[in-house]
């Protein structure tokens, strides 16, 4: 063995480190999360807060008026079903509620977010130095640095200032899962790449791949937790209790008006992106086999994937497909880019299987 190929086999046993130590730091910031909702969920203010909304909600206003020396009064209008932006349910107090111990473990809980992204990024980073070449060549690589753009989406969020607290819980769980996939069952030994990804496409269209997938993850975050919030709000403006476990979280969640918004916005701003993942694709394809496009089943999926979204954005922007039946589009949506990514490069076999797994 040379002295380069000793060094870079040390720098990739110091990037399993880093992932390891980044797991284990994203446990604890999982268990202060944890913290965070139990001790969020005893908070009565917040609990009191939904219940007046939903009394409000659920009882239809008597209106009086004066005609003359008679007093009318107006059949109140009983609201049965409405719509997400016209409910007046404000949004939750987030995670914490408002206990204030609760609050303390979820800055904790952001604080060691943050520690793990650091380990995170540096295991990246040592994995790229280990192997001379960008770092997510196959899925262990693609999935480590998937799961560190993600956690960064969120961190830039929170930098600047926006209220996607309630995501980290979530999303914490999810870079678990993923990491713990990709060391498990996805590990490759640091290795050199087939000549036909020797392209410095691979730095362009990889990476936009990825950050897309980041920005979409967040997207089907908040709309899956929008169904259960939206529905939750039907049960309010229906007169339904609130009371128990399930609606202490709920509760504490955006409003879906909120939810909806948010991941519309996200999808629509990195939609541009994936587009150009998909045509930057096809131009490296026609530099390393010949053709721009040949229904190769990673091609076929990222365009089912992106008209899928495409038409998630369309149906969003018209009046009669807000709400439910969008939120529905876009969790379909990104099932189709999940199975694009595991499905198809573990079941299926084509031109993007060489790299391994």
């Amino acid at each position: 063995m040379t002295a380069a190929a000793a060094v870079n086999e040390n720098v990739a046993h110091i990037s399993n480190y880093l992932v390891y130590s980044a797991m284990a730091v994203y446990t604890l910031a999982f268990l202060a999360h944890i913290a965070e909702w139990t001790f969020g969920s005893r908070s009565k203010v917040a609990v009191q807060s939904a219940a007046l909304v939903g009394e409000q909600s659920a009882k239809p206003a008597v209106t009086v008026r004066s005609q003359g020396g008679t007093t009318v009064l107006d059949r109140p209008k009983v609201v049965t079903r409405t719509t997400a932006s016209d409910r007046g349910i404000p949004d939750g107090p987030g995670a914490a509620g408002e206990d204030e111990q609760g609050d303390l473990y979820g800055r904790i809980a952001i604080s060691l977010t943050a520690l793990a992204w650091v380990l995170h990024v540096g295991g990246v980073v040592a994995r790229a130095v280990s192997v001379e070449r960008a770092p997510w060549g196959n899925m262990y690589e693609f999935s480590m640095t998937f799961g560190a753009t993600a956690v960064t989406a969120y961190l830039v969020l929170l930098l600047l200032k926006k209220n996607v607290r309630w995501i980290g819980l979530f999303l914490v769980t999810a870079v678990l899962l993923d990491l713990g996939l990709a060391v498990s069952v996805l590990y490759t030994a640091s290795d050199q790449l087939v000549p036909a990804l020797h392209s410095y496409w691979l730095w362009i269209h990889v990476s936009c791949a990825i950050i897309s997938g980041a920005v979409f993850f967040l997207g089907a975050t908040a709309t899956f937790l929008y169904l259960f919030r939206d529905n939750y709000e039907v049960g309010l403006t229906q007169g339904k209790p609130n009371k128990g476990t399930w609606a202490g979280i709920m509760n504490r969640l955006p409003a879906a008006a909120s939810l909806d918004k948010f991941a519309y916005r996200v999808n629509a701003a990195v939609f541009p992106l994936w587009t150009f993942t998909i045509i930057a694709g096809a131009i490296w394809a026609e530099a390393a086999w010949g053709r721009y496009w040949g229904w190769d089943p990673k091609e076929t999926w990222s365009f089912i994937t992106w008209v899928v979204y495409a038409c998630y954005l369309h149906a969003r922007a018209t009046a009669g497909w807000k709400g439910r039946k969008a939120a529905y589009l876009a969790l379909l949506a990104f099932a189709c880019f999940i199975f694009n990514y595991y499905g198809v490069n573990i079941f299926i076999t084509g031109k993007h299987s060489y790299a391994g797994v």
